[in-house]
């Protein structure tokens, strides 16, 4: 038994007591989708979120969501269906066991994106807080989250950033608070993760 067979059994175990239900959510690739969509599964726990700028017209979104066991799954995904396109994936086998881990890729180049790693607390409404406070003047064309069980999630954000705007960005991560590292440099983003 190793660390990566027991995230492996975790993982199989909340997704078949049916304590995690994993979507694949369609959004529009606007400004604001990403906060909307984030408001409208409101404190319900994430388990996970990945998403890749891809097309300029709609964005789709890995998201796994902590639920009660057996409840609220059905209700869930019928309140988001009426505003996104929704897949309920948590019965899929290629879905969880590798698509979950591999969404994501390489993106046309876009102006401006610049890549970020921040510590958000684990508790309900940090990601709400993030989103709400950078609000809908820079677009986010990459978010990746993954919970590890420990005080803090680790995220890695791509977001464009008008020329000129750096400095309102800083002032909203200082308001913000989380810790973060500018990570436009690293060697994997660009060999993996931009064109």
């Amino acid at each position: 038994m190793n660390f990566d067979r027991l995230r492996h059994i975790s993982e199989r175990t909340e997704v078949g007591e049916q304590r995690e239900v994993l979507l694949g959510v369609t959004i529009p690739e606007t400004p604001g989708s990403f906060l909307d969509f984030c408001s409208a599964i409101g404190k319900r726990s994430i388990t996970e979120f990945n998403y890749r700028f891809a097309d300029t017209a709609e964005a789709h979104v890995l998201v796994g969501i902590q639920m009660a066991a057996g409840k609220d799954r059905v209700a869930l995904v019928r309140e988001l269906s009426k505003r996104f396109a929704v897949n309920d994936l948590s019965d899929n086998e290629v879905a969880v066991l590798h698509v979950r881990h591999m969404v994501g890729g390489r993106s046309a180049s876009l102006p401006d994106e610049e890549l970020f790693r921040f510590e958000f607390p684990e508790k309900p409404g940090a990601l709400l807080k993030f989103l709400n406070t950078l609000g809908d003047g820079f677009n986010i064309t990459m978010f990746h989250y993954r919970n590890h069980g420990s005080a803090y999630g680790r995220v890695l954000v791509g977001i464009q950033i008008p020329r000129g705007q750096m400095s309102n960005f800083k002032k909203s991560l200082k308001q913000i608070g989380y810790r973060h590292w500018h990570e436009s440099d690293n060697a994997a983003y660009r060999q993996f993760l931009v064109s």
